[in-house]
């Protein structure tokens, strides 16, 4: 990321590294600065606990910093290793579901503040979505031998109940609808929930075929799945296709979190 962009580890102002498959103190992020050269003062925020949401959480993150710093260079990290968290003795039907679907990866993402020029995606904004009551829908339950998967069947009905209602409305607040949408960078999660999204959305036409591809290749990565998805945008597409996008992801919580950009 940072030799794509020319740039060295000094000229970074702000870490952001999201994580939901392990524990470490000190942090991960401590331990790339002190790896990579980043300078003494560099400011550094680690997420832990945002699962499937935390790529689009800490762009969302990244976002409300840069105003207040507009000559800022803000550098996103998510990391994930979800095969350490397979319990051997667990039987489960979510613990055996949950390891034939996600997978390792790990992403970066550059977001800077506007008095920095670098070609780019605009973020317009983002917004976070609370489902109550919905804290057994996926998850950690923490036990004596790890991390035990907590991962409910009725993940994609909730998609297919509410991504219409609370997409279409967050859209509005700046003078879109789903129809200006040309690009919809979201989250796989698995098949059901890109079915789901289909489905919720009325999209046809290989609306989705970046995350089906990115989950086709390489599962689901948790926090990096989304980041893999836009960064498979920006190969194809580039950044001056025009247009908008929509960035989305859903998480423990049960949450979404959303960012509509410019293309």
């Amino acid at each position: 990321m940072l030799e794509e962009n020319n740039l060295r580890p000094d000229q970074i102002d702000y870490v952001i590294c999201i994580n939901t498959t392990g524990l470490a103190t000190p942090s991960i992020d401590t331990r790339l600065i002190n790896l990579l050269g980043f300078r003494p003062s560099v400011r550094r925020t680690p997420v832990w606990g945002l699962g499937c949401a935390g790529g689009a959480a800490g762009l969302s993150l990244a976002y409300h910093h840069a105003p207040g710093h507009q000559d800022q260079r803000i550098l996103l990290v998510a990391a994930e290793l979800c095969g350490l968290t397979f319990l051997a003795d667990d039987f489960s039907r979510s613990n055996l579901v949950a390891t034939a679907l996600f997978g390792e990866g790990a992403a970066a993402a550059l977001i800077t503040g506007d008095d920095v020029p670098t070609p780019g995606l605009e973020i317009l904004g983002t917004r976070c979505r609370f489902y109550p009551d919905s804290l057994d829908v996926m998850g950690w339950s923490v036990v004596s031998s790890g991390l035990q998967v907590v991962f409910a069947q009725r993940i994609p009905s909730i998609v297919e109940a509410n991504a219409a209602e609370d997409i279409g409305a967050f859209l509005k607040e700046y003078g879109l609808d789903l129809g200006d949408i040309d690009q919809f960078l979201v989250h796989p999660g698995g098949t059901k929930v890109i079915e789901a999204y289909e489905s919720a959305l009325n999209l046809n036409n290989g609306h989705l075929d970046l995350a089906r591809g990115v989950l086709r290749d390489f599962g689901n990565m948790s926090s990096v799945t989304v980041l893999f998805v836009l960064e498979r945008y920006l190969t194809e597409c580039g950044f001056d296709c025009g247009g908008h996008g929509l960035i989305s992801a859903r998480g423990p919580g049960f949450c979404s979190e959303s960012l509509p950009v410019k293309l």
